[in-house]
């Protein structure tokens, strides 16, 4: 038997119910905040994903599915969403009318990782991208949306932690305060921290081996190196939220896994899902549009790891199949032609339907429906074609209708509407 890939997963019926509900949830939340949706390809070129991402992380080192394209092109399935929208902002000239722009988009990405609980090598993200908006009312606007966006799927347990990775210029004196105590313990890293600390210092802030995450516990905190401007930006921040009543809290060690971030940085965290404790988390990247070819825009987002979100949801509520509100138990080849015709008719009215064409007694008919959950179930055999009338029976109430053949879909379609199904 053919199995899945390693990393790789099925989302099976009554799962699938639940993300489609998260789904229209960030829909219907960031709508109401101005947000458009846009829709990218999962393949780009491969220079996109270094120039944005970085060279140093973990992502493009390791992880990025990656293989020949034409004319010596390296192509990469997408292992983030951000790089892919910004360049479509910049290819379509999406600036050009007004550079203001508030962009959402949901699809799967792909990491060649250690596959662990809530962590698969095809994932799926729920993005927000604002471009254009500098001001830091704009990043405390997006971190309140995204928890009033988790708090209506009531997730439990989220902390909002906070913090600021300053601008390139105030950012090289952290970067020289970081080497100068890291290069003296490299006896304690990682072969990949030890290669780092002259290139990109910041990287080891991220790194998950033990280790390493004791020596950056020794680390200076990046809100001693802010210049005035990026303190200033990040004191309006948590003033921000703190008049939405968001609690956060503030987290020197903070940085995320990409290097395109600029001063605002944050994650939504839980304990609910063990050791990988994040379900979102983003943060401003003001440089990034014009550093891979656009003009100078500024722009902040966020991502939401879909996996362990609706891993948290289903946790709070059973997963469910969605019932039929009419199950025809149908006994005969003309009952069955007959019931084939209504059910196409009431399901162009929106009702969901279910035909058993199998040659089964009604009482085995009857014992499926119930299985199913169904709320009605229509009876149609041979008398009762002759007799021009079905029964329309209520499944909780076992209450019995007689129905008219002849206005049998106007007749169950009121039958429905008043039950309230």
């Amino acid at each position: 038997m053919i199995q899945l890939v390693r990393g790789f997963r099925d989302i099976l019926p009554g799962e699938a119910m639940v993300w489609q509900q998260v789904e229209q949830a960030a829909r219907d939340r960031f709508e109401c905040f101005g947000f458009s949706e846009i829709r990218t390809p999962v393949i780009e070129q491969t220079a996109l994903f270094k120039r944005s991402i970085g060279e140093d992380t973990d992502i493009v080192e390791k992880e990025m599915y990656t293989f020949p394209g034409s004319k010596d092109t390296l192509l990469t399935l997408r292992p983030e969403a951000t790089a892919s929208v910004v360049r479509a902002y910049i290819q379509h000239k999406l600036y050009a009318a007004d550079p203001v722009r508030k962009l959402y988009s949901i699809g799967p990405m792909f990491r060649r990782e250690r596959p662990q609980k809530g962590r698969y090598r095809q994932f799926s993200q729920i993005n927000a991208e604002v471009f254009g908006i500098e001001s830091p009312y704009m990043d405390a606007q997006l971190i309140y949306m995204l928890t009033r966006f988790l708090d209506a799927l009531d997730v439990p347990g989220l902390r909002v932690h906070l913090n600021s990775l300053g601008c390139p210029e105030c950012r090289n004196g952290y970067r020289d305060a970081l080497r100068a105590v890291f290069s003296g313990k490299t006896d304690r890293l990682c072969s990949d921290c030890v290669r780092r600390i002259d290139r990109n210092p910041l990287r080891l802030l991220d790194c998950k081996v033990p280790g390493c995450r004791e020596v950056a516990a020794d680390a200076p905190s990046m809100a001693d190196f802010l210049c005035a401007d990026c303190d200033a930006h990040f004191k309006t921040v948590t003033a921000g939220l703190d008049a939405m009543g968001v609690a956060y809290e503030r987290d020197p060690r903070l940085v995320r896994g990409l290097d395109y971030y600029t001063r605002t940085t944050f994650e939504i965290q839980t304990d609910a899902l063990g050791a990988q404790s994040a379900v979102a988390g983003g943060g401003r990247y003001d440089g990034l549009v014009e550093q891979l070819g656009g003009p100078s825009v500024p722009a902040v987002g966020f991502a939401i790891g879909m996996d362990r979100l609706v891993e948290l949801v289903m946790a709070a509520q059973p997963v469910l199949l969605r019932p039929p509100a009419v199950f025809f138990a149908a006994m005969g080849a003309e009952a069955w032609k007959r019931a084939f015709q209504w059910a196409g008719e009431l399901s162009d009215q929106g009702i969901r339907v279910e035909i058993d064409f199998s040659e089964r007694s009604l009482k085995a008919l009857m014992r499926r429906a119930d299985r199913l959950g169904a709320q009605f179930v229509l009876i149609v055999g041979e008398r009762e074609l002759e007799e021009k009338t079905v029964s329309l029976r209520h499944m909780a109430t076992k209450a019995q209708t007689a129905v008219p053949v002849d206005n049998l879909v106007a007749v169950v379609k009121e039958k429905i509407w008043e039950s309230g199904v």
